[in-house]
């Protein structure tokens, strides 16, 4: 069993593996959160880059409250909305899109390990997940360890990727969910953005292996033989089990995790049940690289 750590307000912060994550029990949130409490939340995702929470009923404005904890916060140009609060997602998973097991089996090909917007130009520092309406099983959600993935390459490859950019694009990843019409108005509002494939966590410092699969199009400087042989070994990097953690969501569960460091995977195992869950993400930074 992990063991537990005592924080100053008296919380059971239990880790969830030896890499990321902890799941921390009596938190209470105020609404605003109270500075203390926001400090302690700030530490201990900076500590572990994935914090989980059980039973935190939050209202649409509690919920908010803490997002902003950790950031000034941001809408989304493709997913729906909550009616009355575009900043908070509505992330229905396979409702409206999996009607019987040849669309399910398209579904569950979207299922990539990623990190949130990098085809912006400042992509999201994190995000605030509730679990709105689960299925009876299935669900899960995966984070990795981004550090560690990087830090588990070889030195050849670490001297290969060092200095290089990739192209981050919207239309990778969202293209099929943006109407005919509206693609070019999106890919011009959006044009692919070209993020260093080692970034610098400018909180810890970390090197962080930043390329993920719904996003990243191509490596720079390469032919397309070399960008996607390349593109491809790096992607693998993130399918380690040692470098994962793996979430259970129940009822009024929330996620906090830290969009910079790592990546992450909502399983769709669960058709013909459906899933919901609300997203509230923190507007985030440039991205330095090393």
């Amino acid at each position: 069993m992990a063991s537990l750590v005592k924080t100053r307000f008296d919380w059971q912060v239990t880790p969830c593996g030896p890499v990321l994550g902890a799941e921390i029990a009596g938190v209470r949130l105020s609404d605003p959160v109270d500075p203390e409490t926001a400090a302690e939340l700030r530490a201990l995702l900076t500590r572990y880059k994935v914090l989980f929470f059980r039973d935190l009923d939050l209202s649409h404005e509690q919920h908010l409250a803490l997002g902003r904890v950790f950031g000034p916060l941001e809408g989304h140009p493709v997913i729906a909305h909550v009616p009355g609060y575009p900043e908070i997602l509505d992330i229905r998973g396979s409702g409206g899109r999996v009607s019987d097991a040849e669309s399910d089996r398209a579904f569950r090909a979207l299922d990539k390990w990623h990190t949130d917007v990098t085809f912006r130009e400042r992509p999201s520092f994190g995000a605030v997940l509730r679990a709105r309406a689960l299925p009876p099983v299935g669900g899960d959600t995966l984070w990795v360890d981004a550090a560690a993935a990087y830090e588990g390459l070889s030195a050849e490859v670490k001297a290969r990727i060092a200095g290089r950019t990739a192209t981050h694009d919207l239309l990778h990843d969202f293209g099929d969910r943006i109407a005919p019409e509206r693609r070019a108005a999106m890919a011009a509002e959006f044009p692919p953005q070209h993020h260093p494939i080692v970034r610098v966590h400018p909180e810890t410092g970390a090197r962080v292996l930043f390329v993920n699969a719904s996003f990243t199009s191509r490596i720079d400087g390469l032919d397309d033989a070399e960008s996607a042989e390349l593109l491809r070994h790096l992607l693998d990097q993130f399918k380690v089990p040692e470098y994962q953690i793996r979430f259970r969501w129940s009822e009024n569960a929330v996620a906090i995790w830290d969009n910079r460091c790592t990546q992450h995977y909502p399983v769709a195992d669960y058709w013909p049940a459906t899933r919901r869950m609300e997203r509230v993400t923190i507007a985030g930074e440039a991205v330095l690289g090393a």
